[in-house]
């Protein structure tokens, strides 16, 4: 049971990532009418990539609630991958600490979540194969 519910709260967190990308996704749709952009075409693209990037991690978000492993795995890589543009922006160029450490918390969380509910379909999975092999109806 716990299992059950670290993966819908690992959802609930992933969902809003997602809002967050979107929101990304809108500041840029923005930026690009007001004309603050260099090159129309690249900021065009990204704006594409980012809503097809939100889409992902909403699908990865829906699927974790539902407790399918495949969805797991892609949420196990956003959280990675957030990790990586945290440490970026702790230690970049423009290095701003706690804009890092607003975007690792989340993923942090996430990540634990997401670890403990793998742990426990992994659980489940041996104890319905003993079930299975000691002629035990589940």
């Amino acid at each position: 049971m716990r299992a059950v519910s670290a993966a819908r709260a690992a959802g609930v967190i992933v969902l809003l990532e997602a809002a967050g990308l979107l929101t990304l996704a809108a500041w840029e749709i923005v930026a690009v009418m007001t004309g603050d952009t260099a090159a129309l075409d690249s900021a065009l693209a990204l704006i594409v990539l980012t809503v097809a990037g939100a889409a992902i991690v909403a699908l990865f978000g829906v699927v974790t609630w539902r407790g399918q492993s495949w969805g797991r795995s892609g949420a196990i890589v956003t959280q990675l991958l957030i990790l990586a543009v945290a440490l970026g922006a702790a230690t970049g160029q423009y290095a701003d600490p706690l804009t890092g450490l607003a975007i690792a918390v989340p993923a942090v969380i996430a990540l634990v979540l997401l670890v403990i509910t793998v742990r426990g379909a992994s659980a489940d999975a041996r104890s319905g194969s003993d079930a299975a092999d000691s002629g035990e109806s589940a």
